[in-house]
């Protein structure tokens, strides 16, 4: 028994995708990127050396390029943007990294400067010189308010000269070597004028052209790092000049001829974080690619579970993986995630694109807040998914392999996971009102109360995700009222676990908050409809199982509901464990791109056509 790349997907799976792909903008966000990766110039290439791979990188990025339209459109449209990582992703996270850091981190960040679109930017958008982002240092990460790196001006010429002034201040990490091509990079430098700080802006610099790295610009490759391989380096700068136009100034500063600094905003941490905005952008980038990277997981995992097949418990029967619920059921945990990270996205990615200037901090907030819970969240549903697959997921030809460790370097980029979640969590326990359903009861059991609604309700299940959201906020503020007087870090090391509790609730609710909200898209009487609340009621049970004792202490819920739960998660379980298939057809893989993978179409079976399967096939 195989499972054949499919050409025609289940109606209830069209609908299912119309819902996850933006539905009537699905061709504009999502169509040129996945008709792009169906081609062979991104299969699995296995015989490459990680520089060679590395330099397939940057020819894929030609590639996407062509197929982009005007890249100065797809800067500035978070939609396509975020839909390029959510395709890229899962065929070559190398290509998803430089993709990202040119359109978005570079050319955003030009664009959204003064004159963006009045500068000459036919170099990068015809990718003669690649687009690089400079900000974080070797001693200064998540403190990118202490970087060194300083840009002085000079009266002379009127221009300034890049520095990096200690060890600890070259750029870390960056690609900036030689391959792929010339690099212009946009470096984030303290503005020295007359030895005063004015603040960190960015400086458009050029690294290299034709004949190599520019006068001034050293560049040191950094040992290999996990995942797909990209250039990484450590970068420093001798004395560069740079012209005036070189700085990029908007509202938050610019400077005068006389070395004079306008600004509309009153300190030099505010004009930091203005000057890196795209950085916000960026999280929602990484999250797309990592969200990708899970549902082709789920994808190659259950179409590997129903073509794998076992002893039956009939003599001589043969049955597939799927058939037993210890396998299915920790699938379908996973699809009812994916499913709920997917919606959540695009709910973060519309509040982003809509928001306006008032409403930027909270914005960002969200951002920070969805990144972080869909960057591990895949992490565990790409681990998931190799271990279902057994040996044959340990093959990187296989598409499963690599994903975890790419996903690594989602959960660090553009902000460490924990670190940005801490931030979240220190805004959010005053400043911050939990969403209650408004049908949500708010007595204790009785007859109004819990007592009278049903586990598996989903305006229930709901109501109890935001309760748990509650309970955790309450003890936070509790623990910074009552922690030791005088000492800042003390008080925040009784609060912080709590804190961060009530963004992971919070995470969640927003997550089935947006599935609610699509499900409301979905007749209740089709296919589609049913799947979708099954699919949101299993996700809302499994989150709120770990809060029973919580939830039955506030009497939010009762004994029944806590002695139910394990029969109503396995019962929906049951019911949804034969459309498998369907759910995962939802996420619209190309036929091309599963023909590739071996476990995927059945090519893993048949003596010597493991071999094929795993090396000629993923090598075509």
């Amino acid at each position: 028994m195989s499972v054949p790349a499919h050409t025609k997907t289940h109606p209830v799976a069209d609908e299912l995708a119309r819902l996850l792909f933006e539905g009537a903008d699905r061709e504009r966000v999502h169509g040129p990127w996945r008709r792009l990766v169906r081609g062979r110039e991104f299969a699995y290439r296995p015989e490459l050396s990680p520089q060679e791979r590395t330099a397939l990188s940057y020819e894929r990025l030609r590639l996407l390029n062509a197929a982009a339209g005007d890249p100065v459109e797809l800067a500035a449209d978070p939609y396509r943007l975020a839909g390029l990582h959510e395709w890229t992703g899962p065929v070559d996270g190398g290509l998803t990294t430089l993709a990202s850091i040119h359109y978005n981190l570079f050319l955003g960040s030009v664009l959204d400067h003064d004159g963006g679109r009045e500068r000459d930017l036919s170099r990068f958008t015809s990718l003669q010189s690649t687009g690089t982002f400079l900000c974080t240092e070797l001693e200064h990460g998540n403190d990118v308010a202490s970087m060194e790196t300083v840009a002085v001006f000079d009266r002379a010429t009127g221009g300034f000269l890049l520095t990096t002034p200690t060890e600890g201040a070259q750029k870390f990490m960056p690609n900036t070597s030689l391959t792929g091509g010339p690099k212009t990079a946009v470096v984030a430098a303290r503005l020295l004028v007359d030895g005063e700080d004015r603040g960190t802006f960015l400086f458009l610099t050029p690294l290299s052209d034709e004949n190599g790295h520019l006068p001034g610009v050293r560049v040191r490759p950094l040992p290999r790092r996990t995942g797909t391989p990209v250039d990484h380096c450590l970068t420093a700068f001798d004395q560069v000049w740079l012209e005036r136009e070189a700085l990029l100034e908007a509202g938050h500063g610019r400077l005068s001829a006389d070395g004079t600094l306008t600004s509309s905003l009153g300190n030099r941490r505010k004009r930091l974080l203005r000057s890196i905005n795209r950085v916000t952008m960026g999280k929602l980038c990484m999250s797309a690619g990592t969200l990708g990277m899970s549902r082709a997981a789920l994808t190659i995992a259950v179409r590997y579970a129903h073509s794998r097949l076992l002893s039956g418990p009939r003599a001589g029967e043969r049955i597939p993986l799927a058939a037993h619920r210890s396998h299915h059921g920790r699938l379908l945990h996973s699809l009812a995630t994916a499913y709920a990270m997917t919606f959540l996205h695009r709910s973060t990615v519309s509040l982003f694109a809509a928001h306006a200037e008032e409403e930027r901090a909270e914005v960002e907030r969200e951002v920070a807040v969805a990144k972080g819970w869909i960057t591990w969240q895949a992490r565990a549903i790409t681990t998931e998914c190799r271990e279902r697959c057994g040996a044959q997921g340990l093959f990187p030809a296989n598409g499963l392999a690599d994903l975890p460790l790419n996903i690594e370097g989602g959960i660090t980029a553009e902000g460490d996971n924990l670190v940005i979640w801490v931030k979240a969590a220190s805004e959010m326990v005053f400043g911050h009102q939990v969403t209650r359903a408004d049908d949500a009861p708010a007595g204790p059991a009785g007859p109004a109360g819990p007592a009278d609604r049903e586990i598996t309700e989903l305006p229930f299940l709901r109501s109890l995700l935001a309760d748990v959201e509650r309970i955790w906020q309450d003890r936070a503020r509790a623990a910074l009222r009552e922690g030791p007087s005088g000492d800042p870090v003390g008080r925040w090391n009784v609060t912080s676990d709590a804190a961060l509790e009530m963004v992971s609730a919070h995470a969640r609710l927003r997550a089935a908050d947006a599935f609610l909200a699509a499900i409301a898209h979905t007749a209740a009487d089709t296919r589609a409809g049913r799947l979708m609340r099954n699919l949101c009621r299993l996700f809302l049970l499994r989150e709120i199982g770990p809060h029973t004792g919580d939830l039955l202490a506030e009497g939010r819920v009762t004994a029944d509901h806590v002695r139910g739960l394990p029969k109503a998660v396995d019962t929906v379980v049951g019911e949804l464990a034969p459309h498998l298939m369907t759910l995962v057809d939802a996420f619209d893989l190309p036929a091309e791109v599963l023909s590739n993978i071996p476990i995927a179409s059945g090519g893993y079976v048949g003596g010597a056509d493991v071999c094929d399967g795993l090396v000629g096939a993923a090598g075509r």
